[in-house]
């Protein structure tokens, strides 16, 4: 039986060990955390994410956790309410979640047939024709045929087999993190010079909160930078120590293998928060990749460097959209704030709604 250790316990690597242990791997999955780790914000899953989530088997126990279709209403900073968008712009093969729920999804469907070791990191990594060798942090090593990096944008996995220098930062910074929120389902937006702050309540248990900002000098805290918005302050308040809180990147490689060990998602091609489309790409790249090693057998190399010839355009795409896209999320001035709202603003006309829609579905594809 052919054997992969796995670096990561987040979606691109509990999505990796499932492909890979229905195709028959048998795969040690390999985590720094002392145990699992789940944040609530939302992610989309559509286009190839969805494709990959349908052949992974995931979808019926997705669709149990879906959050379905809810408002959005965009406020002033007093809390005014400018408009409200109703539901419905995307099509069927959509799911919104909890990036928790997903994650929750993959762990039950691979942890009979994974090997987990959390709290344990890589320290040392050979190489040779037939097969990987790695040195853990508590002493021990660990030998197979292929090793995948799915250990995030900040990858150790990466600097190990690469070295420094491939994450392209962006002058802005984001917050996301869970919250307490009221019993109707409803998102409040608002965007502003320089800063966007929402919030998606969807009952006690099932609301998050997301917050981005321009930030090139000193690091500012979410307080100093969106305290003024009154609506947002007591979603401030409950910002815990387990946020998300990190500068807004991407990972930009010549490429993502070397011999037999391999990066995926985010350690391999992080394409921002702005994008949207990470855990997609997470699935898909899994996914893909245990298509490609099923087809190329025995020849390793050769099966990594067929599946990043194949995903690496869709990657590329996604990146430069994100990076266009920046605006939107983070306008420069009053002036792209206007344009935002006259753009969202025309998701409440049927016909507009209607050509967004096709284009979104086009863009996905």
């Amino acid at each position: 039986m052919k054997r992969a250790i796995i670096v990561g316990a987040g979606i691109a690597g509990l999505a990796t060990a499932l492909r890979l242990g229905r195709d028959g791997w048998r795969t040690t999955v390999l985590e720094r955390a002392p145990g699992r780790r789940s944040s609530g914000y939302l992610i989309n899953l559509n286009g190839p994410g969805y494709d990959a989530a349908e052949r992974l088997g995931l979808l019926p126990a997705l669709a149990a956790r879906a959050l379905g279709d809810f408002t959005t209403t965009l406020i002033r900073a007093d809390g005014r309410p400018k408009f409200t968008v109703p539901p419905g712009l995307v099509g069927d093969r959509f799911l919104a979640l909890f990036r928790g729920d997903l994650e929750t999804v993959l762990h039950e469907a691979v942890r009979e047939s994974a090997r987990f070791r959390f709290a344990t990191t890589i320290t040392t990594i050979e190489q040779t024709p037939t097969g990987v060798r790695v040195k853990l942090s508590d002493g021990t090593t660990e030998e197979a045929e292929l090793l995948v990096g799915a250990d995030g944008v900040h990858s150790a996995t990466r600097a190990a087999l690469f070295g420094d220098g491939f994450e392209v930062e962006f002058p802005y910074r984001v917050a996301a993190f869970p919250i307490t929120g009221p019993a109707e389902s409803a998102a409040t937006t608002f965007i502003g010079p320089g800063r966007t702050a929402a919030k998606l309540n969807l009952g006690p248990d099932r609301s998050s909160a997301f917050f981005t900002w321009r930030s090139e000098g000193p690091e500012a805290s979410v307080r100093s930078v969106f305290g003024d918005l009154e609506a947002f302050g007591a979603t401030i308040d409950g910002m815990g120590p387990d946020a998300y809180l990190d500068r807004v990147s991407q990972v930009v490689l010549p490429r993502w293998s070397d011999g037999r060990a391999v990066l995926l998602g985010d350690a391999a091609w992080c394409v921002t928060l702005f994008a949207g489309h990470g855990a997609g790409l997470a699935l898909a790249g899994a996914d893909r990749l245990g298509e490609a090693l099923s087809r190329h057998g025995d020849d390793v190399p050769a099966a990594l460097a067929a599946w990043e010839a194949g995903l690496r355009p869709a990657v590329t795409k996604r990146q430069a959209l994100a990076r266009r896209g920046m605006r939107q999320y983070v306008p420069p001035n009053r002036f792209h704030v206007w344009m935002n709202d006259l753009m969202i603003r025309a998701l409440t006309v049927p016909a507009a709604r209607a050509l967004i829609r096709r284009g979104l579905e086009r863009q996905n594809r």
